[in-house]
């Protein structure tokens, strides 16, 4: 960082205090994670000076072989790390995998169906200000009011009635087992292309602790951070016989030259994902996840769902009285980083909310465990007792402060100070 911080102070000041956050903060935000060492290192790598629009061994342009290399090596760790017949490394985020998956698949104007957004959905699944919304008519499948689970016959009710090309599933705020197997069930009955999207869930996935999509969808779409812990990115995956439709949607289709430098990021991640190191990490996400549900439902927070099965869960704050928006600030002045959520059925606003999501992943990667996230449940239950006492907030800001240097990142962040 010695050459940015001369020729650049202004980014080099804010890269430094993004680092410094990361270190004296606890992330718990289920969409985010620590990249190892490696990564980081692959992916401020020379391979982002080359342009490589194409496929390995069918560019565009010359002087591909080592980009080649990485490439070919991250697509055959998606295959062995997942299963998949066919994988394409090059989608530049999990928006852009699922919009790779669309144009393949679908015309304009045609009708897709997807978890509705309030309900643990994801934006890129059919929200009307995002493309998918404005490009496809949309019908959203719901949790039930009394157990908060996808409601299976809801779904098969609207696939029958509304008869989608494409049935989509996936979440960004679902705590629970999707079935994938009811819902390839549901496309055949309507003829209809299945597409998962595993975003969240890839990581467990990888280890074994969350039941694959793979056996079951034509389509399975993933970004490469949140649980996998690799770079930001997209994967999509599908089956032998999209291989060629796939391939040439994301290229030429929807983008240009892929980010070389990220896909050997993507590759060493999913290296590291094949070690048993990975599997006893994932465990660890999840026994940590269930544990902290726990210790925040004694303390009378309503966990949505009841619990979870997998890195994330949603806490209700209306019994608190408190709102989403008011516990992520009071939660981030006191060293917490959180993000506000709605939760099924939710009264309030989205950017209100009446909850708040957590996740384990990054508290996971820092080698924290059940009793750290009994220590962490005390200081959030603290904060949001005193959601207006700058003092108090404050003095926990600087007690997890303290706790984090007992957790430190990597040294390749610490070099960053």
């Amino acid at each position: 960082m010695n050459t940015l911080k001369k020729t650049d102070p202004e980014i080099y000041s804010a890269i430094q205090g993004e680092t410094k956050r990361q270190m004296e903060k606890l992330e718990l935000i289920a969409s985010e994670n620590y990249v190892s060492p490696s990564v980081l290192e692959a992916q401020g790598s020379v391979l982002t000076n080359k342009y490589a629009e194409g496929l390995p061994q069918k560019r565009y342009y010359g002087g591909c072989e080592w980009v080649d290399v990485a490439e070919t090596l991250a697509i055959e760790r998606t295959k062995k790390v997942f299963g998949c017949e066919h994988a394409n490394v090059q989608a530049h985020s999990g928006t852009q995998a699922n919009i790779a998956v669309y144009l393949a698949c679908l015309n304009i104007g045609d009708t897709i169906m997807g978890l509705y957004l309030p309900h643990g959905g994801h934006l890129s699944h059919g929200h009307p200000m995002n493309f998918s919304g404005k490009y496809y008519k949309v019908i959203g499948f719901t949790v039930k009011k009394e157990t908060e689970l996808v409601d299976y016959e809801e779904a098969e009710r609207l696939a029958l009635e509304h008869k989608p090309k494409l049935i989509c599933v996936g979440a960004s705020a679902y705590s629970r087992i999707f079935d994938w197997k009811r819902f390839r069930e549901i496309c055949d009955k309507i003829g209809a292309i299945f597409m998962a999207d595993m975003a969240h869930y890839a990581g467990l996935v990888a280890a074994g602790l969350y039941p694959s999509p793979i056996p079951y969808a034509d389509f399975v779409t993933t970004t490469t951070h949140k649980t996998l812990r690799g770079p930001r990115g997209g994967i999509v995956m599908c089956k032998a016989q999209y291989s060629q439709t796939l391939d040439k949607t994301i290229f030429p289709g929807t983008q240009g030259g892929p980010l070389m430098h990220v896909i050997a990021a993507k590759a060493v991640a999913l290296g590291e994902a094949l070690k048993p190191s990975f599997k006893k990490y994932q465990s660890q996400v999840l026994n940590n996840a269930r544990a902290f549900a726990q210790n925040l439902s004694k303390m009378g927070f309503r966990i949505v769902t009841g619990g979870t099965d997998c890195h994330m869960f949603l806490v209700d704050l209306q019994s608190k009285n408190l709102t989403g928006k008011v516990a992520e600030e009071s939660l981030d002045k006191a060293g917490i980083t959180v993000n506000k959520n709605t939760i099924p059925y939710d009264p309030q606003k989205p950017f209100i909310a009446s909850g708040i999501r957590i996740g384990t992943p990054a508290l996971t990667t820092r080698g924290m465990k059940e009793k750290e996230m009994e220590k962490i449940s005390i200081w959030m239950d603290r904060a949001l007792k005193n959601t207006g006492n700058e003092a108090e907030l404050k003095k926990i800001s600087q007690e997890v402060k303290n706790f984090c240097k007992k957790f430190p990142l990597e040294s390749h962040l610490k070099s960053m100070i």
